[in-house]
Order: structure tokens, then sequence, then C-alpha cells
């Protein structure tokens, strides 16, 4: 069974098969989640970057967690806030879609993600939220798809904000 949840945590600290990186094309880290992810999980972490050429907008590339208790991690890249005229909401459905799709090719049951795009990259949050759960709620229709999902919020505002869009208020 399915069970898709909203918590308030630091990412870093999730025991599951892969937590998501809300990262930068270069994938070598910077702030945010992506900078306490890369501080977490060591430098190995970055030695393994550096291998994979960074990553395009929308799309997710995924590596071993190192020093983390989540055994990989998904990188994605987030679309830049611009109004929302510039493909931005169709970018952040790839972001969930392809951390997905990566995570059910490596046979991963458990995922958390964070809240994508919606820090220093501008994208509403109210919006944002929308758009990665009914993005994940249909990926998860799909038969051997991830059977756990968490979204690992900030903030209690934000959570709350996920619990709304799960019925779970």
């Amino acid at each position: 069974m399915t069970t898709l949840e909203a918590i308030c945590a630091d990412i870093t600290t999730l025991d599951v098969d892969a937590i998501v990186n809300a990262a930068n094309t270069s994938l070598m880290g910077g702030g945010g989640v992506d900078g306490a992810i890369h501080r977490a999980a060591g430098p190995e972490l970055v030695r393994e970057c550096m291998t994979l050429n960074g990553c395009p907008t929308g799309e997710a590339k995924i590596t071993k967690g190192y020093k983390l208790k989540a055994r990989h991690v998904i990188h994605t890249v987030g679309p830049v806030w611009h109004g929302g005229v510039h493909g931005e909401p169709g970018l952040l459905r790839a972001c969930y879609a392809n951390s997905l799709k990566l995570a059910a090719e490596n046979h991963l049951q458990s995922i958390a993600f964070p809240c994508i795009s919606t820090g220093v990259y501008g994208f509403p949050a109210d919006q944002a939220a929308r758009i990665a759960v009914e993005t994940v709620q249909e990926f998860m229709k799909s038969p051997g798809t991830t059977q756990s999902v968490i979204f690992c919020c900030f903030s209690d505002e934000d959570r709350m904000r996920y619990d709304a869009l799960l019925g779970l208020t």
C-alpha cells in the first residue's frame, strides 16, 4: 500500500531509501537544502557529483547517500520563478516525476522530497505544493512504484499546506 505524508523535519536525518536534493545545475552544493545535504553526506557526495556533469532544470540524477541515513540522494534542479510564464510549472512537475522515475528504476521503496524551488528560487509555495502532491499522486497510480513518499517540510506552515492537499486536516 502506498503512503503519502507530510512532516516537519530535517531531511538529512530521515532513514529512507532516498532523499531528494533541491540542487543547482552544477550539483556541487549550495545553500538551503542543497548545502545541508552536501554537508551531512560528506565530501564523497561532491566527488560523485563531479562525475555526473551537472543536471538540467527538471531532470534528476542519483548518487549514493554516503554519511546520510538515506541510502541514496536523488538530485533534481527546480525552476527559478519568473512569474510562471516561462514553463516553471511544467519544469517543477518534471522534477517530481523524474525523481520518482529514478526511484522506481532503482527499486527504491521510500523517498522524501523537500519543498522544491520555494526557497531562493521563489516559486509560490501554494502552487508548488499543489504541483508536488498532484504529480506524486498521479505517478503512484502506476504499478511497481515507490511505496512511501514523505513531503519533508521546513516549517509547520508548509506542512499544514501539504496536509490540506493530502486531505489530512
